[in-house]
């Protein structure tokens, strides 16, 4: 059974930093897509990052220069480092891994950021 399990969300003043962590157990992330998404109210969820099996990362432009993705195999989990936070910023987010036809996501954890 696969479990993802998000953490490191929390309130935060604009500027701030945060970093977020996927935990899996079930699923090994270094043979498969892991991103991370968000999903503020009433909007559509979006991808923020993802890094692929070979360690290549993408990000959507809002997070360019501000967020960097990152994993540890030893540990199977993948991190957001999020710096220079927004208000704009302000959502859940959810890890998500794609395995071939399957797709797992996390419980989601909320990210606050104040102004």
């Amino acid at each position: 059974q696969v479990q993802l399990v998000e953490s490191g969300g929390g309130l935060v003043q604009t500027g701030g930093s945060l970093r977020l962590s996927c935990a899996a157990s079930g699923i090994i992330f270094s043979i498969n897509n892991v991103g991370w998404y968000r999903q503020a109210p009433g909007k559509q969820r979006e991808l923020v990052a993802n890094i692929i099996r070979r360690g290549s990362t993408n990000y959507a432009d809002s997070a360019k220069g501000r967020f960097t993705i990152s994993r540890d195999n030893a540990r199977n989990t993948v991190y957001l480092q999020m710096n220079s936070l927004k208000p704009e910023d302000t959502a859940i987010y959810y890890c998500n891994v794609a395995a071939g036809r399957y797709d797992y996501w996390g419980q989601g954890t909320q990210v606050t950021v104040s102004s």
